[in-house]
Order: C-alpha cells, then structure tokens, then sequence
C-alpha cells in the first residue's frame, strides 16, 4: 500500500481484513511525523482503503488502491430521470473514481443514518436532500469543502456548491408553452404528494393557473378519484403515470381527447405509450 502521495511512501504485505500497524510504530520505522501518518491515514480512508474501527484501529478495506477519490453519492429515489443524471455524472469523472449511490426514499430517518454512517469514509459528498426538513443538521457534520448538493436546495444549505432546478420556473413555463393544448379541456389536476415533490412544482403551477384564469385542482392520490372527461392531470412521477393511463383505460375514457395527461421530464418511453405524452421538460 503507497499510503500518501508525494510524501515518505510507507509499504505494507497487506491483504483485505488485516489490521494496520499503529500509527506510533509506523511514525518509529519510518522517521516521519505523526501528522504525516495521520494524513495519511485520512488520504486512505477518504479512498476506500482502509476503515477504522471503535477501539481496535484501522484495518485494509479494499486491495485496489488505484482508488484516487471514492464519492459519496445520496439520491432520494431511482426513477428514469435520476437514472440518466446517474450515467451522465459516471461519464464526466475521470478514471481511478469510485462512486457509492445511496438512497433515503424521502426518509429523514434513513438520510441521516446514511451520512452519519459515512463520515470520513469518502472524498466527497453530492447529496439530494429533496424536501427534507433540518437537513443542514446532518449535512453540517460534514466537511463543507466536501459537500454538493444536487437537484433540490434549501436556504439553511446556501453556503454549499449546489446544481439544482428551478421547479417553479420549469413548471410554469411548460404549462405556458402547452397552453393551446391545456385549453382543450375544462379543468387541470396537479397530482402532487408535499412528501416528495418539491414545493416549487405547486407554485409553478398555482401561478399559471390564476393568471391564466384555468380552474384547478390539487390531489394528493387517484386511488379512489373517477376521471371524468374534460379533466388534464399533470403527473410527476412515472409510477403515477402508468397508474393513471391504466385508470384512464379501465374507464374506458379516450387519452389526448376526452382526457389529457401532462408529465414531468421527457424520456424515450413516453414517446411511444399511447401514441405520446405531453411532456414538461427540465
């Protein structure tokens, strides 16, 4: 193992499991400072290299040590969307990475575990908070040099480098740009559950409903709704989006005429399932 780069190259016969020499005896043998082998140590850990372990020290986690940077990378769910990004952020990194995805599915509870299971085990931390609530709590145990946030951000996060979307300005401006088709029709629906759409959708779509005088509704379900034509519901998520056309079918309603849909983000797919949907994309 070259423990750190550019320093003193500290070597050890180690396999995966053993444990590490101290960092006194290290510090002894090779006639640097402790500082250099704590860095070091750190350097390795941040990779993926070794982990430490309460009381006992620090043990080899992995053998590849062509591990340059090993990041952290927090998603709050897998949809087609969040796919796409996934593959276009593997792309763009260099070799020698190693990204780690998690997912906390809009559980405050699992999100924090997550990170706090995590600290000090990566070199960089890009993280979805969503719509949680408090998450700087947890996100500020952190390194801050070593946080991106991604898609969503809060006021209490304004300190962190962050590439998020502007939900209410996507929203409103596809519902304007779709307005000769959503005139077609006597009512709009947003289908918007508070746990997991970012509240800027609804302002989005709240604002262009008043200054363009559409009668709305707001629904947090279509379990138990009857569609009725003449309605076009705007869906953000592709689960709900399968749900309704097969609803929309059930009821033997005709889609793109007696009733509409609107869905959030283009993909392929939407192309093709009932002759296509109309799509608000980001």
């Amino acid at each position: 193992i070259e423990s750190y780069p550019g320093k003193n190259n500290l070597k050890w016969d180690l396999k995966k499991g053993d444990k590490l020499p101290s960092l006194n005896s290290i510090k002894i043998k090779h006639k640097v400072s402790r500082d250099t082998v704590f860095t070091a140590f750190n350097e390795l850990r941040n990779r993926g290299v070794i982990q430490s372990v309460a009381g006992k020290g620090f043990y080899v986690a992995s053998e590849d040590v062509m591990v340059n940077q090993k990041i952290f990378l927090l998603f709050d769910e897998l949809n087609s969307f969040k796919e796409d990004l996934y593959n276009s952020f593997l792309a763009n990194l260099g070799d020698h990475v190693q990204v780690d995805i998690f997912f906390h599915h809009f559980n405050s509870s699992i999100f924090s575990k997550l990170i706090y299971d995590n600290i000090g085990d990566y070199s960089y931390f890009v993280i979805m908070p969503a719509n949680l609530e408090n998450t700087h709590q947890v996100i500020d145990k952190l390194p801050s040099d070593k946080v991106f946030i991604l898609d969503q951000t809060h006021n209490e996060l304004s300190n962190y480098p962050a590439i998020y979307q502007n939900f209410e300005k996507d929203m409103h401006s596809g519902l304007t740009d779709a307005l000769k088709f959503i005139a077609n029709y006597q009512k709009i629906i947003l289908l918007f559950d508070e746990k997991k759409q970012p509240i800027g959708l609804l302002k989005g779509f709240k604002n262009f409903c008043r200054e363009n005088m559409v009668t709305y509704e707001i629904v947090d379900t279509l379990e138990s709704r009857i569609l009725l034509a003449g309605e076009i519901y705007v869906i953000p998520d592709d689960r709900s989006l399968i749900k309704i056309i097969k609803k929309i079918k059930q009821e033997g309603l005709v889609l793109a005429n007696e009733i509409g849909i609107i869905s959030y983000n283009d993909t392929l797919l939407k192309e093709i399932v009932e002759g296509g949907i109309t799509t608000i994309s980001t």
